[in-house]
């Protein structure tokens, strides 16, 4: 894996396409809260469950006005065929030539089943309004993924208006 980012640094600047071919970037977000979260597939157990989790914890995240993005090397077709068949509300990033997942820190080398590849690690960073990594999620567990960014939002939202 390569360094993650460290809390306090800025966020990387990145442009990347959505699901329909939309250009986004991380200054289109200045502003507000973003938890851009890097995973491995569309579509496979851990980040489908992952996904999900998001998905059924939405509207508390629209309601601290955080924006969710969604980055794998997957490609914009199969990013439309996730969001639509789990119903994502959230936009997903295609990171085809892993431009955005290595500036991240989150390509690196990767075991299973005895096998070693390079692959994407599933890993979180939560984003202030002034693009400063606010808080690192270096081994996210899917399902518990979503709490664990409500709580720290929250607690890192009211530091930050004393």
């Amino acid at each position: 894996m390569q360094k993650l980012l460290k809390v306090g640094s800025s966020a990387p600047a990145f442009r990347l396409p959505d699901a329909t071919g939309t250009q986004h970037s991380l200054k289109d977000y200045s502003g507000g809260w973003v938890l851009l979260y890097l995973y491995h597939k569309d579509d496979t157990p851990g980040c489908t469950k992952e996904a999900c989790a998001i998905r059924d914890n939405f509207p508390k995240f629209t309601k601290r006005a955080l924006t969710v993005l969604g980055v794998s090397k997957d490609s914009q077709a199969r990013h439309a065929k996730f969001a639509d068949k789990y119903s994502l509300p959230f936009t997903l990033l295609a990171d085809e030539d892993l431009t955005v997942i290595k500036k991240y820190g989150a390509w690196g080398q990767k075991k299973f089943i005895g096998k070693t590849y390079d692959g994407t690690h599933r890993i979180s960073y939560l984003i202030d309004p002034k693009g400063k990594i606010a808080k690192v999620y270096p081994k996210v567990k899917p399902a518990l993924h979503a709490g664990e960014v409500l709580r720290d939002l929250d607690t890192l939202s009211a530091a930050g208006s004393k």
